[in-house]
């Protein structure tokens, strides 16, 4: 299997770190995305620009490999179902794909399992919206495609009505909650499963975006327990092949729901890079070569901080404070390779590790507040 011809569709940075991973293992990476400058392009051995929405462009790039996989769900579905039908592995399956792609579907499908999940009310359009005014205060978010806090919405009353979709779309309850939690689990074609530890996310409180993460989560034996079981019971309920990222919220009353999933390396591993025995993009590349799934385990409590573009800033990247960043004990900066930054922009992360987890959440903070990415040009 590792002779065999990859193809990831997507050249971000998600695939930049599926790369570096590919690379220890020799593995024969092709790699289509449609931005010319996309962070692959420079280190992938074989890139080719192009659309992944396109059926004949997927399906083209597609004919010549192997083993197809994504670092995100925007793709062409019927391509890779007709590679599939034709003998190509396909991972995660084009069916999870397909299911996932949808939050109406995805958010229905919790339901028909019986996972846990918030209250919830599929939408046509903003008049449907507007029948369900004793259901606010919700979120209501588009069926499709919504991406890092994209098509997402808060409805507090008939107010804000003018904020929802005129889209296809689900409102959902707006849950109190006391953390965001995320567990990362690989499955292999021949159903070893493995999760990572658990997760607990901060997010910015406007664009909806992970600021930082720490690992493990701060809480209890017993609600861990519950979000490892219930990430677990959503790989096997999807029957996916490769990685699933399962977003949780922890509600005051202690309970667990699933607020999203994604089938692919995910903004909550990238820690796992240094702080774990396997990362997840390593783990990804033996759930889907059907490799024994390796060690998730820890070397010590962790943090990632999302280096994001600086508000009112669009341009050539600059990072300031990385000398004062490198100066700093186990603090490893990832830069995506993006030239060119806009606010809010995923420009790269940085992974904290400390053996105390008081010292970790003030590093995290000196971090985040030493390094900023600007341009010499304003917005």
């Amino acid at each position: 299997m590792l002779s065999s011809r990859i193809g990831i569709l997507g050249g971000g940075q998600l695939g930049l770190m599926l790369l570096q991973a590919a690379v220890d293992w020799n593995l024969d990476i092709h790699v289509l995305d449609p931005d010319a400058e996309a962070p692959c392009r420079k280190i992938a051995p074989h890139f080719t620009q192009g659309s992944l929405q396109d059926f004949d462009t997927v399906y083209r790039f597609g004919k010549e490999l192997d083993i197809i996989t994504i670092e995100i769900e925007k793709v062409n579905v019927e391509a890779l179902e007709a590679l599939e039908k034709e003998g190509k592995k396909v991972y995660p399956q084009p069916s999870v794909i397909r299911q996932i792609q949808d939050k109406r579907i995805q958010k229905q499908f919790y339901a028909d399992k019986q996972l846990p999940t918030a209250e919830f009310i599929l939408t046509e359009d903003r008049q449907d919206v507007s029948n369900h005014i004793s259901f606010l205060p919700a979120f209501h978010k588009l069926g499709k495609d919504g991406y890092d806090g994209r098509g997402v919405q808060r409805l507090t009353s008939a107010a804000d009505l003018d904020k929802a979709f005129d889209k296809p779309g689900l409102l959902e309850k707006a849950v109190p909650f006391e953390k965001e939690l995320a567990v990362i689990v690989a499955r292999n074609a021949d159903g070893q499963l493995e999760t990572f530890p658990t997760v607990e996310m901060v997010f910015h409180p406007e664009h909806n975006l992970v600021e930082y993460l720490f690992a493990p989560a701060e809480i209890s034996e017993q609600i861990d327990l519950k979000a490892q079981h219930i990430a677990r019971k959503t790989a096997e309920a999807f029957g996916i092949v490769g990685l699933l990222a399962v977003e949780l919220f922890l509600t005051h009353q202690g309970e667990v729901l699933i607020n999203e999933v994604a089938p692919r390396p995910h903004n909550s591993g990238h820690h796992t890079i240094r702080a774990n025995a396997t990362s997840q993009y390593e783990q990804h590349w033996r759930a889907i070569l059907n490799l024994p799934l390796g060690s998730t385990l820890a070397y010590g409590p962790s943090a990632m901080v999302n280096l994001l573009g600086e508000e009112g800033y669009e341009g050539p990247a600059v990072y300031q404070g990385m000398e004062k960043l490198l100066a700093t004990p186990e603090v490893f900066p990832f830069l995506y390779w993006k030239a060119i930054t806009k606010p809010f922009r995923k420009m790269g992360h940085i992974t904290i590790m400390d053996a105390d987890l008081a010292s970790l959440k003030a590093k995290a903070d000196f971090v985040r507040s030493s390094i900023k990415v600007i341009s010499h040009k304003t917005k």
